[in-house]
């Protein structure tokens, strides 16, 4: 069943054309949309309490590749966890190990006890079947801990109100958790009473957010790096931020020290009031339907959770529309009616059968003429080749009978995923210029305020299946850093991997816990 209205209408021309226009963002949304942000960004570093949380990390300086030491690693962010022994070298370079592990929807909704005795036992089956060296303290002081602790960094890709490098206070679940009796208690100390629990000689010494983490990874293995970004399942960014400007530090010790401090934007919560993004009714939906409706506004409109299910809610409108159905003829299937029977990876498939190896054209993103002849003898050869495959998808990842999906079923449905994964990396690309005119890289589009390191390189750890793996979406991501602060900034800003940035993120973060407290 459609989760909104379907159409009914007079003219089906005008119908694509209202989608069309729906999806589109022109350069005066992105400019206010990033005026927006701006504010937002100010207002979590002046307060604490507020959506866009902006959380102080405590890690304080940004590593240069010379690092060493051997640590664990925790990484809970989403279906899977991950335990992982991170090797750093010293040379910019680093060795892993890693086993992930199923969190089960029992345990993401269960207690908290439950999911963090689960945690304890994957890190003890890891030590038991996995890892390979000895670990030792990185400092040279046999005081420093017992010989037989091992000392692990946690990756906790959930807001948390971090109050030091190895303490922080869960404020939300985000990405389908729910844990009970969890929010408000110390993550690490949820953590550690785990371990404590099961007598292991295990010490987790550094919370680290997977953003912080793919900083500091990239940082690591490229010498150095201003800010981290998950682009996939979920969304999330990271800086780095003068102390000065956490206004919010007012009268602590982080405050007195003054510096520079790697802050956690939890921007997946910009604009949870929508006043700014510019919703559909399809966004609606897909808010109002949620496990946290009215939250995590941004990530509902970017992150790879939720574009599969943008999509199907727009096929079956179509499909539902009247006097006469505008997708399959109006049928459905299994798949198309459940609700996320869509993902990500379906949009990517069809935008790969599309493009092919060749970045897309511009005109890829326009709205088709539906009201065409889209018979094999109508197109040419190139174009019924790549819809032909486009119909394979459908069926393929839909279960329709090949029948069903004609040739203009796969070119409205490659239309609907490129304008909805268009509109996410236009939107992402507002995140990342955000995070360029806060640190004083570079100017809004119209405006002239001076700006330092003109000729710098202007370093972006990235991680996530969208960045890395979906069809053009860095393109259209630099495409909107374009119209947000200039070419000449753009082609500055260098975005890397930060391939397995929440371990060695993590391990890294661990390493600074071990020498502040020697």
């Amino acid at each position: 069943m459609a989760n909104i209205s379907a159409y009914q209408y007079d003219s089906p021309k005008a119908v694509f054309d209202l989608i069309d226009h729906q999806f589109s963002l022109n350069e005066t949304t992105l400019v206010d949309l990033t005026k927006a942000f701006l504010a937002e960004f100010k207002v979590g570093l002046d307060n604490y309490g507020k959506p866009m949380a902006m959380i102080p990390s405590f890690v304080t300086g940004v590593p240069d590749g010379t690092e060493t030491g051997t640590f664990l690693a925790l990484d809970l962010g989403g279906t899977n966890l991950r335990v992982c022994e991170v090797v750093l070298n010293g040379d910019k370079t680093f060795s892993l190990v890693q086993q992930k592990y199923r969190v089960s929807e029992t345990l993401k909704s269960g207690e908290a006890t439950a999911l963090f005795d689960y945690l304890a036992d994957s890190v003890d089956a890891f030590l038991t079947t996995h890892a390979t060296t000895d670990y030792t303290s990185p400092t040279d002081d046999p005081t420093a801990a017992p010989a037989n602790d091992v000392f692990l960094g946690l990756t906790f890709s959930f807001p948390v109100e971090q109050t030091a490098l190895g303490a922080g206070k869960i404020l939300t679940w985000t990405k389908g958790f729910s844990a009970k009796n969890a929010i408000g208690n110390d993550v690490v100390q949820l953590l550690q009473d785990a371990f404590n629990r099961k007598h292991m000689h295990v010490k987790c010494v550094a919370l680290v957010n997977d953003t912080v983490g793919a900083l500091l990874s990239r940082a690591y293995t490229a010498g150095g790096c201003i800010a981290g970004a998950i682009f996939g399942t979920g969304t999330n960014g990271a800086y780095i931020e003068k102390v000065e400007k956490i206004t919010k530090l007012k009268g602590s010790a982080a405050a007195a020290r003054g510096g520079h401090m790697v802050v956690n934007t939890e921007w997946g919560a910009f604009n949870n009031s929508r006043s700014h993004l510019p919703s559909t009714p399809f966004d609606n939906a897909i808010d109002r339907l949620s496990i946290n409706p009215k939250f995590q506004a941004f990530e509902k409109f970017i992150s790879g959770m939720y574009l599969g299910e943008i999509v199907r809610n727009v096929m079956l409108s179509l499909v539902d529309a009247t006097p006469q159905a505008l997708l399959f003829g109006g049928k459905s299937t299994t798949g198309l009616n459940k609700h996320y029977g869509i993902d990500t990876s379906f949009m990517s498939a069809v935008e790969e059968a599309w493009i092919g190896d060749k970045s897309s054209d511009p005109k890829d993103f326009e709205a088709p003429a539906f009201h065409e002849d889209y018979s094999k003898e109508a197109l040419s050869e190139k174009v019924a080749a790549k819809l032909e495959d486009i119909r394979s998808v459908i069926t393929q990842f839909l279960e329709f009978s090949r029948s069903d999906v004609s040739l203009k079923d796969a070119a409205i449905v490659r239309w609907l995923c490129s304008l909805v994964a268009r509109r996410a990396a236009l939107l992402s690309g507002v995140a990342v210029a955000t995070v360029l005119i806060q640190t004083e890289y570079a100017t809004l589009r119209g405006e002239h305020t001076p700006i330092h390191d003109i000729d710098g390189r202007l370093g972006v750890g990235v991680d996530g299946s969208l960045i890395e793996h979906y069809p053009n979406f860095q393109r259209i991501l630099r495409e909107s850093l374009q119209c947000l602060v200039g070419e000449d900034v753009e082609k500055r800003v260098e975005i890397g991997l930060a391939k397995d940035g929440s371990g060695v993120g993590a391990a890294l973060c661990a390493l600074m816990a071990l020498k502040t407290s020697s």
